[in-house]
């Protein structure tokens, strides 16, 4: 943005769609642009101006005066012309008829801003002073908009916009200059990027992706811990997502015409637009320190770090006597809530683009550091008098006597370029003798030079750092979308033999498979899932359709039984559902569900028993280890609300939050049933005193059904006590009781529930929560069609399963096989047909089999064992001659034998057949 503003030498104004910028305002404020009012905004406001004459609505005008702008007095020479600047945008942007606007005034502020004498901003009396000559007075209009010194406002906040967004640019690469000086550990800039579901925002996540880019490859970092580097990109994240708004706000203001007071009404306030401004940007101050802070910390690190103790000296006299402290950094004499007059506005933003200037010296003292500590070689070498030519500044190669230990310092790919490039800027004095401290005094004055943003190179530094970022775009490591995951050979082979279980499972049981598509419209979707229904993906509307990803496996299939007319259906599906959760540890946004429901009239009970059954058989022989089934009612939960005293209408959004009561304490959930809800403390407490029951589920029954329990007064709660009894009596029938528990806090949250509840949970040592659940949906299907279908279903959370079954190998030290290739076909040389002969033999022959080709034995013995393939069968020059093979079991240590070409594929088969495993 800076360099597109120096390269402005005419700022147009007033112009038909023209619009202000913060880095025109900027250039203009610092001599480097001239200002241009556009020829049809003149002509418009000369019309006008006659318009009003041929009407006798002007008076005559008084003697000539002088206008002086007192409230520009405080402000500097800089901040006083971009005030100007937009004091002439706005009297353009509010010419019209009703406004009285002289073509004078405008045309005098930019006579004022283009003197060649207002360009050197030594004089500040200039730019803070308007001449009137002529024979006009000031108009209640123009009055208006110079009383409200809008303009002033608006013109500090484009020189602070500028500023900030110019340092959010460079600050990244300065830290990246920082972080090599220092050898600092930056393994935590590499967790930040990792899209790994972390609380990071996409500003810090950006910055510890530019951070790798100047680092790749660098051979200094890795070994100084500081807050000052390991935070860079949560500071500096935070201080771009800010500049970010700030420029957003700015942006709007620079453009807005001044809104004139009605004729009698007279001049309303505008404090709101500048209370709305102080707003926007106090937090841009605290940002400013933070990073001012840190910058300045970084930059000691830098310096501390030089090993030249003479070097290390004299950088540090010099960074004690000029850059600026943190002391200063302090708080702001006026903050924005205590700003409540006009003048009190200017004098915060006038602080505020203060403290941007002191944090820019400090971010450019930084680059001071950094740059001599990884450069300090070349001043000792001239302090020990090398002839200036064999060092020099344009980049070439040292030919000192520390050639060899300069080749060591291996920097990251960005940061050697940035390194080069400002070794480029600097003015050396090639040709005379300097000694160390002359040429230290260079280096310094010439980067803190072209690091202030009215110098042309900082435009061009601008330009090189977003060059290094991008060229480095390509090699920089895609990201996955947070909530998702990759999943390796190795643990691909886990679950397609997880999912082998799965289908036979369900297969046993009768049931038929089933597809639906990733999407569903809508309104099929919403209205089925409570409180979480605000975790739907919503998709864009690419057709007249409003569409959303599924959220789950079950509405899609009640959707397509009563789209179809079915009225009894055992179906299995195994797809991909999707979240717009808040990833975390075993919590995706995209994951596998395998569901399994029985949809129709059946034996009271009966599909309740077979899907909780099997739920069990499932973890059973997937192998998990160990876990227990809670189980509840849906009618028994309403019953327990409605003995407590809750009303009807608020039953779902109660169970939403009992439902939290495995991550949360019941003190918690009584907070939110009371505070968010609406419930009384004593309703409350008569909830927590039910949700307390569980234990084994025909010892709790009995309980439950004891004379004189308020369930039994309640007719939901007693139909409940009577499915159970008969759904318990199966389970214990079928010798999977043992893993039931009957539990009164389990609610699952989805609104559809009408029946019987459960969840399955893990309690080994992997915390992954709830691994399956499912339910009674009775009235779920009736909700799309005229017919109502009772179904009931178990959804077995995969993705929670598999990271289970992982972490069991690893603590077992067992070695999955991504690959079961039988047979390895070795041929020794480069005999592409022979290959292509003999391994398409075995694959029609149903032998599993790849192919090598390569004159080294010991390669394709190597490739055999890391892929654990059992057989190999070697051809080489002589088994071709001689119409054999060899056969080689690899784990084996026995000699190869020799097998007659005609006879491999019988043998192989043989062999196979015999138990060698694939």
């Amino acid at each position: 943005m800076a360099a597109e503003g120096h390269q402005v030498s005419v700022i147009t104004v007033g112009g038909k769609g023209s619009s202000l910028s913060s880095h025109s305002v900027f250039a203009v404020a610092n001599g480097l642009a001239q200002v241009r009012i556009d020829s049809s905004a003149l002509d418009r406001l000369l019309s006008l101006n006659h318009k009003k004459k041929d009407n006798n609505q002007q008076q005559q005008p008084p003697p000539p005066a002088k206008f002086n702008f007192s409230f520009l007095k405080d402000i500097s020479p800089q901040e006083s012309r971009a005030s100007l600047l937009l004091l002439l945008n706005k009297f353009l942007l509010s010419s019209s008829p009703s406004a009285g606007i002289r073509p004078y005034l405008p045309l005098l502020i930019s006579d004022t801003l283009n003197n060649n004498d207002n360009n050197n901003n030594s004089n500040p009396s200039a730019s803070q002073t308007l001449d009137f000559d002529h024979a006009y007075d000031v108009t209640d209009d123009e009055l208006f908009v110079l009383e409200k010194s809008l303009f002033t406002l608006d013109g500090i906040c484009s020189i602070l916009d500028h500023q900030s967004s110019t340092l959010s640019a460079i600050v990244d690469a300065i830290a990246a200059l920082s972080c090599e000086a220092t050898g600092a550990d930056v393994s935590a800039f590499s967790s930040i990027d990792s899209g790994d579901g972390s609380s990071a925002n996409k500003d810090e996540i950006a910055v510890a992706g530019d951070l790798k880019v100047f680092l790749n490859g660098s051979k200094l970092v890795g070994k100084l811990e500081h807050e000052a580097l390991s935070e860079i990109p949560q500071l500096h994240g935070t201080f771009r997502e800010i500049a970010r708004l700030v420029h957003s706000r700015t942006r709007v203001e620079l453009n807005s015409p001044v809104v004139f007071p009605k004729v009698g009404k007279g001049v309303s306030s505008c404090g709101g637009t500048a209370k709305a401004l102080a707003t926007a940007f106090s937090t841009l101050s605290e940002a400013l320190r933070h990073l001012g802070n840190c910058s300045w910390t970084r930059a000691k690190l830098s310096i501390d770090a030089i090993s030249n103790v003479d070097l290390r000296s004299s950088l540090t006299e010099m960074f004690n006597r000029e850059c600026p402290s943190t002391d200063i950094l302090g708080n702001l004499l006026m903050s924005s809530s205590q700003a409540g007059f006009r003048g009190q506005h200017i004098m915060f933003f006038h602080e505020l683009n203060g403290l941007s200037e002191m944090v820019r010296k400090i971010v450019s003292w930084e680059a001071v550091a950094a740059f001599v500590s990884l450069e300090g070689s070349e001043i000792t070498d001239k302090g020990q008098g090398n002839a200036p030519s064999s060092v020099e500044m344009n980049g070439e190669n040292a030919k000192s006597n520390k050639k060899s230990e300069k080749r060591k310092k291996v920097l990251g790919k960005g940061a050697t370029a940035l390194m080069q490039f400002i070794r480029e800027m600097l003015q050396s004095g090639v040709g005379q003798a300097v000694d160390h401290s002359a040429l230290l005094e260079k280096w310094v004055s010439d980067i803190l030079s072209f690091l202030d943003p009215k110098h042309t190179g900082f435009g061009t530094l601008l330009l090189k750092v977003k060059e290094i970022v991008e060229s480095n775009e390509s090699r920089r490591l895609p990201k996955l979308p947070k909530g998702t995951r990759d999943f390796s050979k190795e643990q691909m082979a886990i679950r397609e033999r997880a999912f082998s279980i799965i289908t036979e499972v369900f297969k046993r049981h009768g049931a038929m498979a089933l597809d639906t598509p990733a999407f569903e419209l809508r309104e099929t979707l919403m209205g089925k899932y409570g409180e979480d229904s605000k975790l739907i993906y919503d998709l864009a509307d690419q057709g007249g359709e409003l569409c959303s990803l599924r959220y789950d496996l079950t509405v899609p299939f009640a959707r397509y039984v009563a789209m179809n007319g079915i009225s009894s259906f055992k179906r299995y599906q195994i797809a991909k559902v999707y979240r717009r959760d808040n990833p975390s540890k075993g919590r995706y946004r995209e994951f596998y569900q395998c569901d399994f429901d029985i949809a129709g009239q059946y034996e009271r009970m009966g599909p309740d028993f077979e899907v909780v059954k099997v739920m069990t058989e499932l973890l059973d022989e997937l192998n998990i280890g160990d876990y227990e089934v809670k189980l509840n009612h849906r009618k028994l939960l309403d019953g327990m609300l409605e003995i407590c005293g809750v009303p009807s209408e608020k039953f779902r959004t109660i169970c939403s939050s009992i439902d939290k009561l495995d991550k949360q304490s019941f003190e918690q959930i009584r907070k939110e049933m009371v505070e968010e809800k609406g419930l009384t403390l004593e309703i409350a407490d008569k909830i927590g005193t039910f949700v307390k029951e569980r234990g084994p589920p025909l010892e709790l029954l009995s309980k439950l059904k004891q004379e004189g329990s308020p369930f039994l007064e309640n007719e939901g709660s007693l139909i409940a006590l009577n499915e159970l009894e008969v759904l318990f009596k199966a389970l214990e029938k079928s010798k999977c009781i043992d893993k039931v528990v009957f539990d009164l806090s389990l609610a699952r949250g989805l609104d559809y529930y009408t029946g019987v509840i459960f969840e399955a949970v893990f309690k080994g040592a992997t915390q992954v929560g709830s691994i399956a659940a499912g339910g009674r949906y009775d009235n779920l299907i009736g909700m799309f069609g005229t017919k109502q279908v009772p179904a009931v279903g178990v959804s077995l959370g995969i993705e929670r399963v598999f990271l289970i079954m992982e972490q069991r190998q690893k603590d077992q030290n067992q070695v999955t096989r991504a690959t079961e290739t039988q047979v390895l076909v070795a041929i020794l040389g480069d005999d592409l047909s022979l290959a292509a002969e003999l391994a398409s033999e075995l694959w029609s022959a149903r032998v599993k089999a790849e192919y090598l080709l390569s004159k080294r034995v010991m390669k394709h013995i190597e490739r055999a064992k890391d892929s654990r393939i059992p057989l190999m069968v070697i051809v080489g020059e002589r088994e071709v001659n001689e119409g054999v093979v060899r056969l080689k079991d690899v784990q084996a240590a026995k000699e190869d034998e020799i097998i007659p070409r005609e006879r491999l594929v019988e043998e192989l088969q043989r062999r196979l057949s015999g138990g060698i495993s694939p």
